[in-house]
């Protein structure tokens, strides 16, 4: 378990750290690491109950930042980041909703940076 949380925490600052080096704006930044930080709590959360689906979220996670800030973007692979992401925590939505508003805070956000 402490090997799992300590991967999850990795990934996390992985993002965070993908973020730091983006060309996106300061606003945009500023937002996706309040959100990023709120993930990070409700995945902490989740971790107690569905550790495995945790790390999947995170996984999903990181590649749609990855896919929303690099250069150059590949729309399909964007958008399948997104659609994989979401799909990742529909089924969380009664036990963990407000893991799932994060992500679709995310998800929003990462479609208007423009992918």
């Amino acid at each position: 378990m402490e090997d799992r949380l300590a991967t999850i925490s990795s990934r996390i600052d992985a993002i965070l750290s993908m973020l730091e080096t983006s060309e996106i704006s300061n606003d945009q930044k500023a937002e996706l690491l309040r959100l990023l930080a709120t993930l990070k709590s409700e995945i902490a959360t989740l971790e107690h109950t569905h550790a495995e689906h945790a790390e999947s979220v995170i996984g999903l996670a990181e590649r749609s930042m990855h896919e929303a800030i690099r250069q150059p973007k590949d729309p399909q692979l964007a958008a399948s980041a997104l659609q994989d992401l979401a799909a990742s925590v529909a089924e969380l939505e009664v036990s963990h909703p407000q893991l799932v508003n994060v992500v679709n805070a995310i998800s929003v956000l990462l479609a208007n940076i423009g992918i």
